[in-house]
């Protein structure tokens, strides 16, 4: 007995999951690349908050004008 030959149909099939599945995990990282930017700056400000600093947050110049 001999393996059966893949069909033409299942190679695009195969390759469509691939494309979704490597999209996804491309979203989760970015995700988490995110998250973890928000998280630091966060950390960041409570750090500086806890030491009793008062200016803490930088002053945007655009929106004093």
């Amino acid at each position: 007995m001999s393996p059966p030959e893949p069909s033409e149909g299942d190679a695009p099939d195969s390759r469509r999951r691939a494309a979704i599945g490597l999209l996804v995990v491309l979203l989760l990282v970015v995700a988490g690349l995110f998250l973890a930017h928000v998280l630091r700056k966060s950390a960041q400000l409570q750090d500086c908050v806890m030491s009793g600093r008062t200016n803490c947050e930088p002053i945007d110049a655009d929106s004093a004008r």
